[in-house]
């Protein structure tokens, strides 16, 4: 694994995620409101899950846009 991965650091493997977490979730996503894969995140598969899941449910919620526009 890259240890320069700068996404590394914000899950702790035991947290767990929640979808009311808008700060946390919104450094899983891009500038264009994209989900980063695991490539980019370094995460396990739960947790890449976990983060898609809640990202969204929050986005369904009205607590995250699907879109960034710019």
């Amino acid at each position: 694994m890259n240890s320069s991965n700068k996404y590394n650091n914000f899950i702790k493997r035991n947290e767990i995620l929640d979808y009311k977490d808008i700060d946390t979730l919104k450094k899983y996503i891009n500038e264009q409101g994209k989900i980063l894969s695991r490539r980019s995140t370094g995460l396990y598969a739960k947790k890449q899950k976990q983060v898609s899941r809640s990202i969204k449910k929050a986005r369904i919620l009205g607590l995250l846009p699907f879109l960034n526009k710019n």
